[in-house]
């Protein structure tokens, strides 16, 4: 946990804004013995992301790529006996992967360099469960460095899941020694192909060979992610980012990235997170009620995980079972709108290509989002004022077009602190409520029946301390 305090002037000098002497801490603040809920709740308002949670939080649109032996099977959880002569992609082309997910708007892509199975999608030295015995390129080929370097070509950020759980792996089990073989696979990942920009891992834990279970040891992998690759973000079993809580493709209501959720990569998150009555999937992350019992908050922001299709592999019969572009947009309002990051999974078919219809798809995903936030139909948006205060209101004239889609952000990087506003549209001389909402953070989306407004109010109910806006919009969401 990267935790520190520090006076926030070098951030604010970055955006040119006048010298903000508040004190704030970096990813977690530990309350103070005997402090008051009210003295709490300033504390919380003053946790604030890393730099590289801020630019993790910037990019929105994230891709996972779901490929390996399970494409080859037909699996979604392969049991590590396939033979490595099954893996055999006929045209792997991963700068067509890249550039289809450029074109979808995505800003980085996820590679399950290896699976539940163990099959290694790289020359690993660790076992022979991996590509060096496949046919593919004679076992000569390794689909992490080409992603790697597409990725470098068409300007896209990279990551990598290695799962923790090993079905194939006869060590596995044995903790101490499957734990270095661990090691010994995440050091080769993250010294072997360049940066390294997200380090995912669920907590997946299964009998082993040897019919003895797994226990991982957190502290060595996060360790070495912290030698080899300090600036990447670490997702789901890591401390930067965590599980929104369902495959659905929805984030809460009410999303707090500041949450007394402890990270499960931490040895007391079981019993204090039980100790407060939370996991990963509890509606409440983030409340009044849950702070006054709690010790520790972290700045760990929520990451939305969906497929594409209903598998997470490519299956060919699932060709027509690509999510519609309705559901794509609903899954964006409902993820990015809501305060999280959505990582789509696109898997690459028997071929080692983006399927013709997720290409397309995604394609017009992009280019549905471009066409709805190109103009921005508040006329003094770009004047917001310095901090907002509970019980404020904000007026913006409007160009006085068909508008549905209201978009509210707070500058993240003097935290969150909004708890509850809404938004009414002044029509035919009488202001109507429109919508309203919970938590903002970085990023809130609410839609509402088309109509055309002289002028929409926008009112801060309820903050934990000043609020300072970093934009604000009303944009028109055409039908799809």
């Amino acid at each position: 946990m990267r935790s520190l305090i520090f006076t926030l002037l070098f951030s604010l000098a970055v955006c040119g804004c006048q010298a903000d002497r508040t004190t704030y801490y970096v990813q977690s603040v530990t309350f103070p013995e005997g402090v008051t809920l009210e003295e709490k709740i300033d504390l919380a308002a003053r946790v604030v992301p890393t730099p590289e949670q801020l630019s993790w939080q910037q990019m929105e649109l994230t891709a996972f790529l779901h490929f390996g032996m399970n494409t080859f099977t037909g699996n979604e959880w392969g049991n590590g006996k396939d033979a490595p002569e099954c893996f055999a992609p006929t045209d792997l082309d991963c700068e067509q992967w890249v550039r289809a997910l450029r074109d979808g708007g995505f800003k980085m892509a996820i590679l399950t360099a290896k699976h539940h199975d163990g099959f290694c999608l790289w020359p690993t030295a660790t076992t022979d469960y991996s590509v060096k015995q496949s046919p593919w390129k004679n076992g000569q080929g390794d689909v992490v460095r080409e992603l790697r370097d597409a990725c470098e070509k068409y300007g896209l950020k990279f990551g990598v899941y290695l799962s923790p759980w090993d079905r194939n792996a006869p060590c596995y089990g044995d903790s101490p020694a499957y734990n270095q073989l661990f090691a010994a696979q995440l050091t080769e990942l993250l010294t072997q192909y360049g940066e390294i920009h997200e380090v995912w891992f669920d907590g997946a834990n299964g009998e082993g060979p040897n019919g003895r279970k797994q226990v991982y040891d957190w502290d060595l992998f996060l360790s070495t992610i912290q030698k080899f690759q300090p600036k990447a973000v670490t997702a789901i079993m890591g401390d930067d980012v965590r599980w929104v809580g369902n495959e659905s493709g929805w984030g809460r209501k009410t999303e707090w990235s500041v949450t007394p959720l402890v990270p499960g990569s931490l040895p007391e998150s079981d019993a204090k997170n039980a100790a407060l009555g939370i996991c990963q999937t509890s509606q409440d992350l983030g409340s009044r009620a849950l702070l006054e019992k709690a010790q520790t908050v972290y700045w760990y922001p929520s990451e939305v995980d969906v497929s594409i299709r209903p598998g997470w592999f490519y299956h060919p019969e699932e060709d027509a079972k690509v999510r519609s572009l309705e559901n794509l947009v609903d899954i964006y309002y409902q993820s990015v709108g809501r305060n999280s990051v959505l990582l789509l999974n696109i898997p690459p078919d028997r071929r080692g290509q983006i399927a013709e219809v997720d290409v397309q798809r995604i394609r017009e995903f992009n280019d549905y989002l471009t066409r709805t936030f190109a103009e921005n139909h508040l006329l003094n948006s770009s004047k917001l004022p310095k901090t907002v205060q509970a019980g404020s209101e904000l007026v913006f004239d409007t160009d006085q077009k068909l508008v549905n889609t209201f978009l509210i952000q707070e500058d993240i990087i003097r935290g969150q602190r909004i708890e509850e506003f809404y938004i009414e549209a002044l029509v035919d001389g009488a202001w109507t409520r429109i919508g309203e909402g919970s938590t903002v953070g970085y990023k809130r989306l609410i839609r509402f029946p088309s109509l055309t407004a002289d002028q929409v109010r926008l009112t801060i109910v309820a903050s934990r301390g000043p609020v300072t806006l970093a934009s604000v919009g009303l944009y028109f969401a055409p039908e799809k």
